[in-house]
């Protein structure tokens, strides 16, 4: 069966996007699913939060331009089932170098087709920039599923209607017409205050389906492991982030039927 491609994204900065990539990524190898987790992002933050450094020429920018392929971009990382194909700063550039390009669009469903029909992985998990340009777009137009990590704030919930009519335009447009939202992650979730309560009612109310029941709490613990080099199932298991995660995991697996 071939791997379900989740591409984990939103506009906005902030919004705990890495983190959930990064984690969710470590939660499914945990679970025993080969998983591998893929950075966009030219700062290449998920690369060092799993403990990689940024090197010249690990990104997937030559095969986006034709030159190698992504698996050789493949790092096994420390942690069973899960890889990792980095990023790095040249990433920047490939915003304006794709639209040079026939088919910009189809650029990175083609780089990760023969991953995607392999036996090696049963998911893969984009990191996208925060920024709809064209290294987020060419994500959703690879992938089955999108993820939105949306922040327990009002002004987060604004750009939601925006990606999702995003979706919309590439399903119309036949670039993806397969790609589906598979989710709303409530990321920095505080029980205690009524902000916090209220966006998740408004976005329950507009979104019942898609709402997943697992929410991610505000956490010191889950800001502090990035610096570390290490998930938060590494640097404290015990802690609010970690079972949340390990929640999440456990619902991807039974929604997306990835055992």
């Amino acid at each position: 069966m071939p791997a379900k491609i989740f591409s984990i994204a939103n506009q906005k900065g902030g919004v705990g996007k890495t983190t959930t990539a990064v984690n969710l990524a470590a939660g499914l190898a945990r679970r025993g699913v080969p998983t591998l987790l893929i950075d966009l992002d030219s700062q290449a933050n998920a690369t060092s939060a799993i403990g990689h450094a940024k090197e010249p020429g690990k990104s997937l920018y030559g095969p986006l331009h034709g030159d190698g392929r992504a698996e050789d971009k493949i790092v096994v990382t420390r942690l069973k089932n899960l890889d990792l194909i980095p990023s790095e700063v040249d990433m920047a550039a490939v915003e304006a170098e794709l639209l040079q390009r026939e088919n910009y669009l189809a650029r990175l469903r083609e780089v990760l087709a023969p991953l995607r029909t392999g036996e090696r992985y049963k998911a893969i998990i984009i990191d996208c920039p925060p920024a709809l340009g064209m290294l987020s777009m060419n994500s959703l137009a690879a992938a089955d599923h999108l993820l939105v990590a949306l922040q327990c704030e009002y002004l987060a919930m604004e750009g939601l209607g925006q990606i999702l009519g995003v979706v919309d335009q590439l399903r119309d447009a036949g670039v993806n017409p397969n790609l589906s939202v598979g989710g709303i992650i409530m990321t920095m979730f505080d029980v205690r205050t009524n902000l916090s309560r209220q966006v998740l009612q408004e976005v329950k109310k507009h979104f019942p389906e898609l709402v997943m029941k697992s929410m991610i709490p505000r956490s010191i613990r889950l800001s502090e492991a990035p610096s570390h080099g290490k998930t938060i199932f590494e640097y404290d298991a015990a802690s609010p982030g970690a079972l949340a995660y390990e929640a999440l995991a456990k619902e991807v697996i039974k929604r997306f039927d990835l055992k």
